[in-house]
């Protein structure tokens, strides 16, 4: 869990991901979309991928993957992001990480 909370601080946005994961995809192309250029690290790309996996769930993830922090703070996974975008409550979040942003937004 060391690793998690040691890459979640030192990064704005971070994403817990794996290179196969359809979920993992669409939560990074909305952040994507909204001009945020979170760190994804892929889990099946980490020797020690399934030790993070398990870290994550005993943080209180709803699936390993994926999972996202903003701030370092765990949000949580595709339900917990999707929800927050649809409240409005992401962008917020989000705002200092963002590149290009205009003044209309």
């Amino acid at each position: 869990m060391e690793k998690i909370l040691k890459l979640a601080s030192e990064n704005g946005i971070l994403i817990f991901s794996k290179s196969t994961c359809c979920l993992c995809y669409a939560v990074q192309i909305l952040f994507r979309d909204l001009r945020v250029h979170p760190l994804v690290h892929d889990l099946d790309h980490d020797p020690e991928g399934k030790e993070i996996e398990r870290g994550l769930m005993r943080m209180g993830c709803s699936g390993p993957v994926p999972a996202v922090f903003i701030g370092g703070k765990l949000i949580g996974s595709t339900n917990e992001v999707m929800s927050l975008h649809l409240s409005g409550s992401l962008k917020p979040l989000l705002r200092p990480y963002q590149t290009n942003m205009s003044t209309n937004e």
